[in-house]
């Protein structure tokens, strides 16, 4: 089995729901639609989460690679 590359990783997690973690301790969950090779995202249908809980809907976002540190597939 050939190993994955992390951008392989990334797109196989397109269209699938996220949760994304940023540096100044926000956090966001939403479908990926897209992603570049600074991992600069795209997430449809996102809400910002405080302590895991929904604290509002924000629709499309574009997130800056640069601000993540956990990007996971949604469980």
């Amino acid at each position: 089995m050939e190993a994955l590359r992390p951008l392989d990783t990334l797109n196989a997690a397109r269209n699938k729901k996220v949760l994304v973690d940023l540096k100044n301790g926000h956090s966001y969950a939403g479908k990926l639609k897209a992603f570049d090779i600074h991992i600069n995202v795209v997430l449809e249908e996102a809400e910002e989460r405080v302590n895991g809980e929904l604290k509002r809907k924000l629709g499309t976002v574009f997130i800056r690679g640069d601000t993540i540190t956990i990007l996971t597939p949604e469980i």
